[in-house]
């Protein structure tokens, strides 16, 4: 993880370089740059919860999902998020907040009705150790840079010719928009991997925290076969959000991945079942 940041960090460093000499105002970068970054922390994290639908619930309204958090939360010397239930028949879980103050963990209808007690309490463990990562705010920052080269290349291919006929004006526009889909492209693998690895970290530290990995692997089997099911149109509403939920929430499957945002499955079943039998003593 902390290679591919680094990756990230050189691919942006370069990019705010290229910007600078094809004579993009130092200004104007750092002024824009800092409003969406802004945006982008305080408010992503509001902006994810509400697209989902997420309703806060009291301890009184689901108190088996309050008490395994609590539990949690006190293993874990973790302050209590706050507790929300997704209304949908689509199992899952997710963990959002850029700080372990200012967290919502999140579980759907479907998960709560599907899972047993010890299998919801892998899932919470495993929303709680990215809670602990500080991964939604490590994921919000990495991917910042690619939001704002992302805006460039719109705003150059849109409004560039404004600003100058000449071929040199022409040419930097062009550089411009070349190295902002360039950065954006290579910052959408390194997203990918840098995901795929906390999704690791987070079911890690759900094996460490519960001391159960098979419960989590248990729930990750149930969850997955029960995804297939779900209808096309609910897979869809929630694919934007993919990313921040235990298994992908995607009407088809990934051909290739180096695409996707969560580790093979197999592969995830195998990492527990290796700490399963380390825990035990038995490797």
């Amino acid at each position: 993880m902390i290679f591919t940041l680094f990756l990230l960090g050189l691919v942006y460093a370069i990019f705010v370089g290229v910007l600078f000499a094809a004579g993009a105002g130092a200004g104007l970068i750092v002024i824009f740059a800092v409003v969406l970054l802004l945006v982008q922390f305080f408010a992503s994290d509001k902006i994810a919860l509400a697209t989902i639908g997420v309703k806060e619930v009291s301890p009184a309204e689901e108190p088996e999902l309050h008490g395994i958090i609590e539990r949690l939360c006190v293993q874990a010397d973790l302050p209590k998020p706050k507790v929300g239930v997704i209304e949908t028949s689509m199992p899952n879980a997710c963990a959002m907040g850029r700080s372990r103050k200012a967290t919502t963990v999140c579980a759907t209808r479907g998960i709560l009705e599907l899972l047993s007690p010890a299998e919801l309490e892998g899932v919470m463990a495993h929303e709680l150790t990215h809670v602990i990562n500080r991964d939604v705010m490590v994921m919000t920052l990495a991917s910042f840079f690619a939001t704002l080269a992302s805006t460039i290349a719109q705003f150059a291919l849109f409004f560039g010719g404004g600003y100058g006929s000449d071929e040199e004006g022409e040419r930097d526009i062009m550089i411009v928009v070349f190295v902002s889909v360039l950065v954006y492209a290579v910052s959408f693998l390194l997203l990918r991997a840098l995901s795929r690895y906390r999704e690791f970290a987070a079911d890690r530290g759900s094996a460490v925290l519960t001391g159960r990995p098979s419960a989590l692997a248990s729930a990750l089997l149930k969850i997955s076969g029960t995804i297939e099911r779900v209808p096309t149109q609910d897979l869809r509403r929630a694919e934007g959000m993919s990313a921040f939920f235990i298994i992908p929430a995607r009407a088809k499957k990934s051909l290739m991945n180096i695409f996707a945002d969560h580790p093979p499955l197999e592969q995830r079943l195998a990492a527990l079942e290796r700490l399963e039998a380390q825990l035990q003593g038995t490797a």
